[in-house]
């Protein structure tokens, strides 16, 4: 049966996290070609920090819905719905028309368009992904940004990492744990950094053969350098952007690839210290631009997941409720977690 209301969270005003409200707003039925999923679990991510204190790059619609990566069950489908029936389990594509790799990409669920912090919520029956069987439901809301974005990042590129190749993996974040997990369980040899020697240590727990604290290595290419014999990584999966791409640059080998998958170290005029432009040209450094990943790339990922189950298990550091949900904002901006911070609704 379809419930009368759902309660969801909205942004009256951009500014602060303390301006998430609390609302009950009436359920509609799905259109034809779209199902309704009530939202058991939703987590978080950096970029909702970012459109909570007004410093994300696009245009947010008014009484924004945040939150995009979610994992629910099917309640109600359309009539025209074939593929999706009640009771499976499902995740939404966080970029709601990328259904494909070259499809658009300014459509993110919690951003240009509302998102999943709600209850319930209907979706366009393509846009859903089928969660593993061995998965939670609250391990499952992981995936949408976090696991493909750095599985677009390793493993989608014209030169995917393979058996044997070396990738560097900064931080120990949603994504970069991700990364550190996918790069594992293709037979890749991991080198990972972080600010924290506890993180570290989790971080080599998941498989990463070496490990440097940035904050006591501040000059860590030179010691990836020494690591790889001269040689430099294969890939790398930069993270920090304008504050480390200098030095992610320095640590790749002749030909090697980065991703670009974030910029924790901030955005506007920063430039990084060192010169940028010879050393890529130099080294014929392949740099690519990631923006999360497509329906396709999704399931994808998803049969690396359910092939490889203890190796790539989504790792979460805490779970909140959802009357708890300024609270889980807060534990995320605080950086002390490692993996991912969940809100659980049901």
């Amino acid at each position: 049966m379809i419930p009368a209301t759902t309660r969801q969270y909205f942004y009256p005003e951009i500014g602060s996290i303390d301006n998430l409200t609390l609302q009950e707003v009436p359920v509609n039925p799905p259109k034809p070609n779209e199902v309704l999923v009530k939202t058991h679990a939703v987590s978080l991510q950096f970029r909702d920090l970012m459109v909570a204190h007004g410093t994300y790059p696009e245009t947010l619609p008014e009484n924004l819905v945040p939150g995009s990566d979610m994992a629910g069950e099917i309640i109600a489908v359309g009539a025209e719905v074939n593929d999706w029936k009640v009771g499976d389990r499902v995740c939404a594509n966080f970029l709601q028309a990328k259904i494909h790799k070259d499809s658009p990409t300014k459509n993110g669920l919690g951003g240009p368009i509302h998102g999943v912090l709600t209850e319930y919520r209907s979706f366009p029956a393509e846009t859903l992904v089928a969660i593993p069987e061995h998965l939670s439901y609250e391990e499952a809301s992981t995936l949408p940004c976090a696991a493909v974005t750095a599985y677009n990042a390793l493993l989608s590129g014209s030169e995917p990492l393979k058996a044997g190749d070396t990738g560097l993996i900064q931080g120990t974040g949603g994504t970069s744990i991700f990364a550190l997990q996918f790069a594992v369980a293709s037979g890749a040899t991991v080198i990972a950094t972080s600010s924290s020697d506890e993180k570290l240590k989790i971080a080599t727990k998941l498989g990463a053969k070496h490990v440097i604290n940035y904050k006591t290595t501040p000059h860590w290419s030179a010691e990836i350098l020494e690591i790889t014999n001269g040689e430099g990584v294969d890939h790398v999966v930069e993270v920090g952007g304008n504050s480390t791409l200098a030095r992610s640059i320095q640590a790749v080998k002749q030909g090697g690839s980065i991703a670009l998958v974030g910029a924790l170290g901030g955005f506007g005029n920063a430039v990084p210290t060192t010169d940028i432009v010879w050393p890529c040209i130099f080294k014929e450094v392949k740099i690519r631009g990631i923006s999360i990943g497509s329906v396709v790339q999704f399931k994808n990922m998803n049969k690396l997941i359910s092939a490889n189950p203890d190796t790539t298990r989504p790792v979460i550091d805490k779970i909140f409720g959802f009357d708890e949900l300024k609270a889980a904002y807060v534990h995320l901006e605080s950086q002390a977690h490692v993996g991912k911070v969940v809100v659980k609704l049901f």
